[in-house]
């Protein structure tokens, strides 16, 4: 099976060298794409494959570029007439992100006989977006938003593949590309790896390009020498579509060593919000946040957007949550005359600020008491799951038939047993029960330290003002 991953792989890098995407702006030394600033590698314990650096990167170079007529697009799949007058017939609403899943699912079921079969080939075959998510899996998230973000996700997923099956039919579509299990790995796959163009809103799929692994912003900060680096080094983001020479390009966000991942900033994301969209999260993320049930008066009492009153990763209340409690604490009467103190940040009186930290306390402790299960017991469960993997990475390399079959059987009993989750896990499914538990008590860990960090925080700062709160 290796062997045969690793002569897609090159059929697919030679594709692509055909196609001009090359990671030099010199000529190929051989039939690959990669080779000069770029190469495929295996990491894994940050993201699996992706792209390390092939010698010494120096921040803000040129390393990988990729032609236009490379790029998939709903521009260059609807030149198959067939699909092109379909669409726009069948489709009454023309929602692009859609379409473009119907467009891919059209073009994987060419099978060999697809322009892009050698791309096609190098895709995922499983994701492990919130839209994936069976009953199991959003009964173990147990935090109330991330629950409600995968019903959500899936709920949004299952009412596009209706709308999608008559179009999917006209296009005589098989079978197996028709059912919802082949919609939502279509979706995924756009939903994780588009990337942005200015003349279409569904993005495009980037091939070689999306190989790079996530890196979050605000990571790597910048050395005090880059102050007099050129203003065109010091880009926003890592890569973007650059019309004077009609490619998409990439830039390294630092400098890189030879061997070492070279990573992508997709933008801004918590925890949840790259499960929901990429299938993934980050063990240490300084962008998650957690929130905590609010009553609607400190909603309707307030002009704050819902998602801007949250507890950041560091166990700080954000600007917007900590006034609107301030706000919805005061009593009515006299919101209206202290409401520019409120928007300004400032502290209303010390009476009023105990209140408010003691509140907060209180609802921490009772989301926290809710939790099923505690983050001792969680942070014991993902090293036990950690074992169990390295153990069966062992039995796979000794290419053992005997002891990973009864690895995985012993694997499958202790979901069973310890996750409850159902003896019918077939082996195919296997890695995906793996994946999605632990994304699950990864999510629980995150929310529970954030929680648990707001009341040291808070109980640490008024122990020394000889303040008590009520619990």
């Amino acid at each position: 099976m290796e062997e045969e991953e690793r002569e897609n792989l090159e059929s697919f890098l030679k594709w692509a060298s055909e196609l001009e995407i090359s990671d030099s702006n010199q000529p190929p030394e051989s039939s690959s794409c990669l080779g000069q600033s770029l190469c495929v590698s295996f990491f894994p314990d940050a993201g699996g494959r992706g792209l390390a650096a092939a010698r010494d990167l120096r921040k803000g170079e040129l390393i990988l570029r990729v032609p236009k007529s490379a790029l998939m697009t709903r521009e260059s799949l609807m030149r198959d007439e067939k699909l092109s007058v379909a669409t726009l017939r069948l489709v009454p609403r023309r929602v692009e992100v859609h379409i473009f899943t119907v467009c891919l699912l059209y073009e994987m079921n060419k099978r060999k006989s697809s322009w892009w079969y050698p791309y096609l080939m190098e895709l995922p075959r499983s994701y492990n977006t919130l839209a994936c998510s069976g009953h199991f899996e959003i009964e173990a998230l147990q935090v109330d938003d991330a629950i409600w973000a995968a019903e959500k996700a899936t709920s949004k997923a299952e009412f596009s593949w209706i709308e999608a099956i008559s179009l999917m039919k006209e296009l005589n579509l098989k079978s197996r590309t028709l059912t919802f299990r082949a919609w939502v790995w279509a979706s995924a796959t756009i939903s994780s790896r588009t990337l942005h163009i200015p003349w279409d809103d569904a993005g495009c799929l980037c091939p070689v390009g999306d190989l790079f692994n996530y890196a979050a912003p605000g990571e790597d900060a910048l050395d005090s020498e880059d102050s007099f680096l050129d203003v065109n080094l010091l880009r926003l983001t890592d890569g973007g579509y650059e019309k004077d020479v009609s490619a998409y390009c990439f830039y390294t966000r630092k400098n890189y060593q030879k061997g070492e991942q070279v990573l992508l900033s997709y933008g801004t994301y918590t925890n949840l919000e790259l499960l929901e969209h990429y299938g993934f999260l980050l063990d240490e993320n300084p962008n998650d946040k957690a929130f905590i049930p609010l009553e609607p008066e400190v909603y309707s009492s307030c002009s704050w957007p819902k998602d801007s009153l949250y507890i950041h990763q560091n166990g700080k209340p954000s600007f917007a949550l900590l006034s609107a409690l301030r706000l919805w604490l005061t009593p009515r009467n006299q919101r209206r005359s202290v409401g520019h103190l409120i928007y300004s940040g400032s502290q209303l009186s010390a009476e009023n600020e105990k209140i408010v930290m003691g509140w907060m306390v209180k609802s921490c402790k009772a989301v926290l008491m809710n939790f099923a299960t505690s983050i001792e017991d969680d942070k014991l469960l993902i090293r036990k799951i950690d074992r169990m993997e390295d153990f069966g990475r062992c039995l796979i390399n000794e290419e053992s038939g005997v002891k990973l079959l009864e690895f995985r059987m012993s694997l499958k009993k202790y979901l069973f047993l310890v996750l409850r989750r159902s003896l019918d896990i077939v082996f195919g499914n296997l890695d995906y029960a793996i994946d999605s538990t632990k994304h699950a008590v990864l999510i629980r860990i995150s929310s529970n330290q954030i929680l648990k960090d707001l009341t040291c925080l808070i109980n640490e700062s008024h122990n020394e003002l000889g303040l008590t709160y009520c619990s």
